[in-house]
């Protein structure tokens, strides 16, 4: 049997990364957590993640900084990122994936809706890596 797939959540609302952690465990998703962006470039090296969703304000470094930090480790730069944001304007969607994001979902979201995103990213990566052999 395959192993979970992993993902780290980010989130400085405590709340948040408990619905998030309660929703992927119940679809199967092995659920790391941290609540800052310090947190998280920690985490990152330490689960090797499949995936990452991570919250755009947070106290130290932001969401977008994370990810450029991830974008540019070369051991890190082909794991999917879903930022989750309470902006909603179009510039700041356009500067998240600017940073490297893959999605950009506006708070408050549907849980449902994330757990399609999520689904949607491992398949297509899925298709892309079995594209490339």
């Amino acid at each position: 049997m395959a192993e979970p797939r992993r993902i780290l959540v980010v989130d400085d609302e405590i709340y948040i990364l408990h619905i998030l952690e309660f929703s992927l465990s119940m679809e199967g998703y092995e659920v790391v957590t941290a609540s800052d962006g310090n947190e998280a470039v920690k985490r990152l090296e330490e689960c090797d993640p499949d995936m990452v969703v991570l919250d755009v304000m947070m106290p130290g470094l932001d969401g977008y900084a994370v990810c450029r930090q991830l974008r540019a480790s070369d051991h890190l730069r082909s794991i999917p990122v879903i930022l989750l944001s309470a902006k909603g304007r179009s510039v700041d969607r356009e500067a998240g994936l600017e940073a490297g994001a893959d999605e950009y979902i506006v708070k408050p979201f549907s849980p449902r809706h994330l757990l399609e995103r999520i689904r949607e990213l491992f398949e297509s990566r899925h298709l892309d890596q079995a594209s490339s052999f």
